[in-house]
């Protein structure tokens, strides 16, 4: 009788395991298929009894010694972040893990190549848990999106670029800006301007448009942004004359007809 009350309140709330002294495998197993959690409290689980464990809770393994090779891959393939509770997990289970979530891949210690691109096709802001990614990775997580770069600790010139021509906003996650480096992203992106709280000496700004509007090679996009971009004008003291007059005195030939289309598109 006092058997069949036990095990009827287990089935009702079976954390009740912990206070019951030697419980028996029917006991134990009723309380694990209710809730695979319980196996913190049981002594000498057998494979049957882990296996329902994880099954019914996959973070479940935390409480289980040298889990199977399989074990673990059923629980990564569950729920990503049980490789917190896998001692150093091999590219495999990193693997599992990420096609489900990039962060997956803060449980590599030397994550290859691979899983860090891998990693950022999955979720790009991953590169967080990246450690000195090389610039391969710092490009290919902000093709994806800019913001990337605000993850990114010593990024390269390349990946500054990369990230100010998506959007000028970039700016903001670029560390140690000098005058050298506003002018380069200058030339690849008029509208970062407008977030140079230092002014930059007019003679420089217009040195720098010139050479890029003087290209034949000159992108459609720049042109347009250049002239719609308002923190650009003589009032601001970024150029000397109007900006139309700018463009038909150091344009190019491409430069120009692009000017033209787009001053017929304001009318």
């Amino acid at each position: 009788m006092e058997k069949e009350k036990a095990i009827q309140m287990i089935k009702n709330s079976p954390i009740v395991i912990k206070n019951i002294d030697n419980p028996n495998d029917e006991m134990k197993l009723i309380a694990i298929k209710t809730d695979g959690m319980m196996l913190r409290y049981i002594k000498n689980p057998t494979n049957e009894m882990k296996n329902l464990a994880i099954k019914n809770n996959a973070r479940s393994i935390e409480f289980i010694e040298n889990p199977t090779y399989d074990m673990k891959k059923y629980v990564v393939s569950k729920i990503w972040n049980t490789l917190e509770y896998i001692k150093e997990p091999d590219e495999e289970l990193i693997k599992i893990g990420i096609k489900q979530k990039g962060y997956a891949i803060k449980y590599s210690k030397s994550p290859s190549i691979l899983l860090q691109r891998l990693a950022i096709e999955k979720d790009y802001d991953s590169i967080k848990y990246i450690d000195s990614p090389i610039e391969e990775i710092q490009i290919l997580a902000i093709k994806i999106n800019y913001e990337a770069l605000r993850y990114i600790k010593n990024a390269t010139i390349n990946a500054d670029v990369l990230a100010i021509c998506k959007n000028e906003a970039a700016i903001r996650f670029v560390s140690n800006i000098d005058q050298e480096k506003k002018i380069l992203f200058l030339k690849h992106n008029p509208l970062v301007i407008k977030y140079f709280t230092t002014k930059l000496p007019m003679a420089l700004v217009e040195m720098a448009f010139k050479d890029v509007l003087s290209k034949e090679t000159i992108s459609e996009k720049y042109v347009r942004d250049f002239i719609n971009c308002d923190s650009i004008n003589q009032k601001n003291g970024t150029i000397s004359m109007d900006k139309i007059i700018f463009i038909y005195k150091y344009g190019s030939k491409v430069c120009k007809k692009t000017a033209v289309d787009e001053k017929l598109n304001m009318m």
